[in-house]
Formats: C-alpha cells, sequence, structure tokens
C-alpha cells in the first residue's frame, strides 16, 4: 500500500504548505500594521509641530499629507490581505480534512494488513 502512505504523504506536506502560506500573510499583516502605526505617530507629531490639523488647510505639512497617503494605502492592503486570510484559512481546513482522511484510511489499511498477516 505505498500509494496510500505516499498520498497521505502529500497530504501532509500540503497541509504543511497551507499553513506555511498563513503564517506569510499573517506576517505582512502584522508589519504593515505596525507600519501605519508608526506613519499615524509621525502624522500625528508633524501636525502637532506645524499646528495644523487639518488636512484640506493650505499650510498642512506636506510631509504629513504624505504620510497620511502611504498610511491609507497601507490600510487597503490589510483589507486585501484580510481577503487572502480568510481564503487561505479556508484553504486550510480544507487540506486539514483531506489529510486526516487520508490519514484514517492509512490507519484502516494498515490494520488489515496486520489481521491478514495473524
Amino acid at each position: 500500500m505505498k500509494s496510500r502512505e505516499s498520498h497521505v504523504r502529500l497530504k501532509q506536506f500540503q497541509v504543511n504548505e497551507k499553513t506555511r502560506q498563513l503564517g506569510q500573510i499573517q506576517l505582512m499583516m502584522a508589519e504593515m500594521e505596525k507600519m501605519a502605526a508608526e506613519l499615524e505617530y509621525q502624522i500625528t507629531a508633524e501636525e502637532k509641530k506645524a499646528g495644523n490639523t487639518d488636512p484640506s488647510h493650505f499650510a498642512y505639512p506636506t510631509f504629513a499629507k504624505a504620510a497620511r497617503q502611504r498610511s491609507d494605502n497601507l490600510q487597503t492592503s490589510i483589507k486585501e490581505l484580510k481577503v487572502q486570510l480568510d481564503a487561505a484559512e479556508l484553504a486550510l481546513e480544507e487540506a486539514q480534512a483531506e489529510y486526516d482522511k487520508a490519514a484514517a484510511l492509512e490507519v484502516r489499511d494498515a490494520g488489515h494488513r496486520t489481521n491478514r498477516a495473524v
């Protein structure tokens, strides 16, 4: 029953790969959230230094305006990654279910083999 054993190894590999992908997405989201928080801190500091918190005002600091745009872009990217994260979690659940099924079949077949040998 080498075929079934290799099938179980393949399913285990797929589960490991989906887990790795999920971890990468989570890491990217965490890094982007950290960068966005740092930008917000810089925006606040720049606005306080300039004494102007209205982005539409003509004297609003250019650095704060650019940082706000980068922060908004990061937030958009985080939302897109959240969609990818949800899809990756679903794919991982499916791969885990397939692995569990393949492993159960392997255990069942191994039991049949030992019963025949006795």
